[in-house]
């Protein structure tokens, strides 16, 4: 049962990204928003029934104003909700201990060879009950909502043992149905060689192709597969094995590529047909243009570069390229610690060179095809889901412009006031 209809009157702009539910934005079309000055949007049945100038809509439903809860958005603009399409969103634990090593000179590889990064959350995630990881994911899903998040990927990765990454993604699967924000699964059992096979990752590969694929296939937990493609972690060679591998059980491919040096990272998720390539900090020219031909998604994550203290990843160059770019937190205890959205937009114009217009199209419609989730969700049109989000900014650039700063006033999910003047008020 669904809430009374919604009518959204007088915002200052609604940007609509029209028009862009086939394919993900690429050059140019990353800058043209489609926006409705004086915009109205009329909400029912969880969908979107009309958008257009205030005055149209007014008249088109006038009959049924009375009817609908009406959301002065005066002074404000209304985007589609959010989408953070690389997550690792259930996990056990905190690492703040390493942010201060690093700060002391420690590299990520050397934390990680250490026993530290993914091996001490692997730890502690293996420790945790399913419940707890569930408690720990809401409590995530919650800020994500009151920044504005509509939808989120979550990743699996933190076990690198059968039950425990079974554990991690039956927690994700309960927290999107208890949570308002949907989780989108995905299936990461390569995401770090294992203590136990550190001498002979290959078998470690042969132990998730042949023991664990099956398992994620036929209990149906998850829609991507994806692998940590990076020197001292998985060869390229091990990573076109285990997502072709994954394409046989009916997983899409996803990699982490080219983070800490090049590694033909973006050239293998061209050649696996990846639905995106993640991380690219240190992507070649070439892997670009090869992602640009197959319409290769470049999701970038500004935050972890920010939090590492590492130089960011040419976000300017790949959209030159033809690179559609998305954008994502990468929300995980050791790299980005963060669920700010809006923040990453903020970091990406600062410090990969989007523009603003480019920055919304990257965490809305980009992100959307991202997760293959276009079609639902990441616009403002006739039909999509009614996943929307009102600033308190007057102009889509002063989201930037007032950089660090949570705008959100109103959320709406599936056509359902979930954070009213920035406040969650949703029952779960």
């Amino acid at each position: 049962m669904y809430p009374k209809p919604i009518f959204i009157k007088h915002a200052n702009q609604v940007i609509t990204l029209k028009g862009s539910s086939q394919q993900p934005l690429a050059r140019e079309k990353m800058s043209d928003l489609h926006i409705i000055e004086d915009g109205a949007v009329w909400v029912e049945d969880g969908l979107i029934k009309a958008t257009g100038k205030t005055a149209d809509l007014a008249a088109q439903y006038q009959s049924r104003l009375e009817e609908a809860e009406i959301i002065d958005a005066s002074g404000k603009i209304l985007l589609p909700g959010l989408v953070d399409p690389h997550t690792h969103l259930v996990y056990a634990g905190s690492r703040e201990e390493e942010f201060n090593m690093r700060l002391n000179g420690a590299t990520y590889m050397d934390i990680m060879n250490n026993g530290g990064g993914i091996h001490a959350t692997t730890s502690m995630t293996r420790k945790a009950s399913e419940e707890e990881l569930v408690q720990e994911s809401l409590i995530r899903l919650d800020c994500f909502l009151k920044h504005g998040v509509t939808t989120v990927e979550a990743k699996s990765g933190y076990g690198l043992d059968w039950d425990t990454e079974h554990k991690q993604l039956l927690a994700a699967k309960k927290a999107d149905k208890l949570h308002p924000i949907d989780v989108v699964p995905t299936f990461m059992g390569a995401h770090a060689v294992p203590a136990e096979y550190k001498e002979n990752p290959d078998a470690f590969i042969d132990l998730v192709i042949e023991e664990m694929l099956p398992k994620v296939a036929e209990e149906k937990l998850a829609e991507f597969n994806d692998i940590f493609c990076e020197r001292g972690v998985f060869t390229p060679e091990q990573s076109r094995k285990l997502l072709e591998a994954g394409k046989k059980f009916g997983l899409t491919p996803k990699i982490h590529a080219d983070e800490i040096e090049p590694y033909e990272g973006a050239e293998l998720a061209a050649e696996v047909g990846a639905i995106s390539a993640d991380h690219l900090l240190r992507a070649s020219d070439n892997g670009m243009e090869m992602m640009a031909e197959k319409g290769v998604i470049g999701v970038l994550l500004p935050g972890t570069a920010f939090f590492l203290m590492a130089e960011a990843a040419r976000g300017r160059r790949m959209i030159d390229k033809g690179v559609p770019v998305a954008l994502s937190t990468d929300c995980n205890p050791g790299s980005s610690p963060t669920c700010s959205m809006p923040f990453m937009m903020n970091l990406a114009c600062m410090h990969m060179g989007l523009t603003p217009a480019e920055a919304i199209t990257a965490a809305t419609i980009n992100a959307a095809h991202a997760i293959n989730r276009a079609k639902e969700i990441g616009s403002i049109e006739q039909g999509k889901k009614a996943d929307l989000l009102l600033l308190n900014v007057p102009n889509y650039m002063q989201m930037q412009y007032h950089y660090g700063m949570n705008h959100t006033d109103t959320v709406i999910k599936n056509g359902e006031i979930v954070v009213k003047g920035g406040s969650l008020c949703c029952q779960r």
